[in-house]
């Protein structure tokens, strides 16, 4: 059995495990599960971002793709057979949503290399645990994984993750080894006006889940002249609740004072708030927008500037589009960056 068959396996019990925790939640649980309950907990004790609604959210993202035929349809556009020495990955992941650079783990595995995974501080507990429950499935993957600290040590390519200063430092260390490096980037929205409730609704997902803190939360939305945002407003007003988290409510408080002893025009619904700006990337409590004359003229606009865009939420404007509410469910071919991160990984044997 090649080997990313035999790892394929080991991910779809994985699946199932994880699936059965979500489902259970403090039912009756396993010994593993009940490990895994403790993990979940310390996790956020350590991240209060990570909060378990949002973990929970995560894991079952991950069971829903962790199944046989999934892996087997995403993993036949590939050939295995050109695997001839493995290699191993340092991978340097970031930390902003819990299990963010679990893709990238998945993918140095299942191309049949090892990989050296330097954690963010923000999100040192998940993925380890997952890691020993992989073992504990197919023995032969122990040791294809190894969590550092320091610097990485012999290693044949790298993925890094961070932002657009780090990337920086990592093109100086790295860019002597093959590598794919990710900066900054963002989602963004357009509307024109004719979006159901039931869309904006979804948009509200794409904007609030992990408290905007994903890369492919919608920092952004462009909307026609004369818009009328109460209408935004209204639609998204059951996710008002989020202003109950401590830490979500205290950017709230911070930015709208910045914006407001700036003399900033701002439209404020009591837990979000509206800026007019060109920028992308929108702080915490913050979205952006901006208007546009023509769509057509938005779109080459926004093509020009794809380095900057994770992803363009929209309803039958862009080839590439993603539907509204579903920038946080990427498939497991909807590569970062659009970088394909698994045939990278092939061609390095």
């Amino acid at each position: 059995m090649a080997v990313h068959d035999q790892r394929l396996k080991a991910f779809v019990k994985l699946g199932s495990f994880i699936q059965n925790f979500c489902e259970n939640d403090n039912a009756d649980t396993t010994q593993e599960q009940a490990e895994f309950e403790k993990v979940v907990r310390t996790a956020q004790l350590h991240n209060p971002w990570f909060t378990k609604e949002n973990i929970l959210h995560a894991l079952q993202y991950w069971a829903q793709l962790l199944t046989e035929k999934n892996l087997s349809q995403w993993l036949s556009n590939y050939d295995f057979d050109q695997v001839i020495n493995p290699k191993t990955i340092g991978v340097v992941m970031a930390g902003n949503i819990p299990l963010v650079g679990f893709h990238d783990f998945i993918c140095v595995l299942l191309s049949g290399n090892k990989i050296l995974v330097k954690l963010s501080s923000n999100d040192t507990q998940l993925l380890p645990f997952l890691y020993t429950y992989l073992t504990k499935q197919e023995p032969s993957l122990e040791g294809a994984a190894v969590f550092v600290e320091g610097k990485f040590d012999s290693f044949d390519a790298v993925i890094a993750t961070g932002s657009n200063n780090t990337s920086r430092y990592f093109k100086y260390y790295f860019g002597k080894k093959p590598n794919i490096i990710r900066k900054n980037r963002n989602a963004v929205a357009i509307l024109t006006g004719k979006e159901s409730p039931h869309q904006l609704e979804a948009l509200g997902e794409d904007i609030f889940r992990y408290y905007g803190l994903g890369c492919r939360n919608v920092a952004k939305i462009y909307v026609p002249k004369g818009y009328d945002f109460d209408v935004f407003f209204k639609a998204i007003f059951s996710l008002k609740d989020i202003i109950h988290q401590t830490k979500y409510a205290n950017n709230y408080d911070y930015n709208k004072a910045v914006y407001l002893m700036s003399d900033f025009k701002i439209l404020d619904n009591g837990f979000l708030i509206l800026k007019e700006d060109e920028s992308f990337s929108s702080p915490i409590a913050s979205l952006f927008y901006e208007y546009y004359d023509d769509l057509s003229v938005l779109q080459k606009e926004l093509l020009n500037r794809k380095e900057d865009i994770q992803c363009i939420v929209s309803d039958g404007i862009f080839p590439y589009e993603v539907a509204f509410g579903e920038t946080q469910h990427p498939k497991l071919h909807d590569y970062a960056d659009g970088v394909d991160t698994m045939d990278f990984l092939l061609k390095l044997s």
